[in-house]
């Protein structure tokens, strides 16, 4: 899947070293950590979540 493999990359760029397997697992378990979500929308630049 190309799109994990960008993520890694920019998880990487982030300081967030995780291989695309890991990430992959995580993503279509559905379950991982807040703190993995809040790195991953880092890592794409979203700078602005709303909830409503």
């Amino acid at each position: 899947m190309a799109n994990c493999a960008r993520l890694v990359g920019k998880l990487a760029d982030i300081g967030v070293m995780d291989s695309e397997p890991n990430i992959r697992n995580k993503i279509s378990r559905g379950k991982f950590a807040a703190v993995f979500l809040i790195q991953c929308l880092e890592a794409i630049g979203v700078d602005t979540v709303r909830l409503r």
